[in-house]
């Protein structure tokens, strides 16, 4: 990122930032709370009214019933991560992560000194966790189970059957299983489920975010929903972290949820209709990749491309100004390829894709 910043007119798809506005009336809503003195310090689990409003989401859009009690707003989902991994976790602590996966699971445990362990998400099995995987690294200090659905960078979505699964997989073993579902409202069928949703154990930490719903992202807000105990031991733990989220912030965030949700739908079609276009382009051109069920990114398989995939991604930089994601960003399994962000505006990733695909084809010229 740093090269492709420091790269004059180079096309950006390498992160996750969707490219619309936040929409107005939730601009307005800050606005209108700051002009009104709410600019103070809030309580450490965010303010009511948003709490409240939190739980009915929660129940009408992901099928489970909670309490003003068991949510805590926090700066973007990742801080719902790092607060949950730590409310739960002790040093030496194992937690199983998905590799592929977002790089700040790993970053979060680390940092508490946790030990991340990785699952390998398979190519011909939908890139969805599998038991015998998971049971294979189960060890004395295995504490619990991060899964993401939508999942970065690769978009698979876990099913009903799956989660069913999953749930019991983390149940038999008294695991806590962290489910990050911060896609959870860019899905483009209908198989997402919260794990929350199926129920069986009270260990469940869901985690979410308005950065991508409601391209939200500099705001910084996102929320944790957890039993009660766990989500007590969170608030507090915002207070040496952040003390509250950014109060102005936090009436955008209720306004975006009870306010009207077009922007929610014109932005989760035309990530749909990107998707589709970018699928068509890179097939035609005889590349391998999987199609996503949710969030807004394309998993792209190089092929032999004669280098790594950071060296790819570098080069692509420097000799087509197009900037990607490596695969192994998101951990090793990711070597062989690369993730494109959908997020980038329509006639940009439509020039940024034809340089990728003339990149690919010189090398693999050069290697004949």
């Amino acid at each position: 990122m740093d090269l492709a910043w420091a790269t004059p007119d180079t096309i950006i798809a390498a992160t996750g930032e969707p490219n619309f506005p936040t929409p107005p009336h939730v601009v307005r809503a800050a606005m209108d709370a700051a002009n009104a003195g709410k600019t103070k310090y809030t309580p450490n689990a965010g303010i009511p009214e948003l709490r409240d409003a939190l739980v009915e989401k929660i129940r009408m859009r992901n099928g489970y019933t909670v309490t003003r009690e068991q949510v805590v707003v926090t700066a973007g989902g990742v801080e719902a991560l790092y607060t949950s991994m730590a409310a739960i976790l002790d040093p030496d602590d194992e937690i199983l992560l998905p590799d592929p996966g977002w790089p700040n699971f790993a970053m979060g445990a680390a940092m508490i000194r946790a030990t991340p362990v990785l699952y390998p998400l398979h190519e011909d099995r939908g890139f969805v966790a599998q038991i015998a995987d998971l049971e294979t690294r189960i060890t004395a200090k295995t504490k619990a189970l991060l899964i993401n659905s939508p999942s970065n960078p690769i978009g698979s979505v876990v099913d009903r059957e799956h989660m069913t699964a999953l749930v019991a997989f983390a149940k038999r073993h008294d695991l806590w299983l962290i489910s990050d579902e911060c896609y959870d409202e860019t899905t483009f069928d209908a198989s997402f489920v919260s794990a929350a949703a199926i129920g069986g154990t009270e260990q469940i930490i869901s985690c979410y975010t308005f950065s991508k719903t409601y391209a939200m992202t500099g705001w910084r807000i996102g929320y944790a929903v957890l039993p009660l105990a766990v989500a007590a031991q969170v608030a507090k733990l915002q207070e040496p972290v952040t003390s509250c989220v950014n109060h102005p912030a936090q009436y955008a965030a209720l306004a975006a949820l009870t306010g009207p949700q077009d922007a929610v739908v014109a932005m989760r079609d035309e990530y749909k209709r990107r998707r589709d276009f970018c699928l068509a382009t890179l097939r035609e051109a005889g590349l391998d990749v999987s199609t996503p069920s949710g969030a807004f990114y394309l998993w792209v398989k190089l092929g032999d491309v004669g280098c790594t995939s950071v060296e790819f991604a570098r080069s692509l930089v420097t000799d087509d100004k197009f900037a990607v994601a490596p695969g192994t960003a998101f951990g090793p399994s990711g070597e062989g390829y690369v993730r494109i962000s959908l997020a980038t505006a329509p006639e940009l990733l439509e020039e940024g894709l034809q340089r990728m695909i003339g990149a690919i084809a010189r090398r693999r010229t050069l290697l004949v």
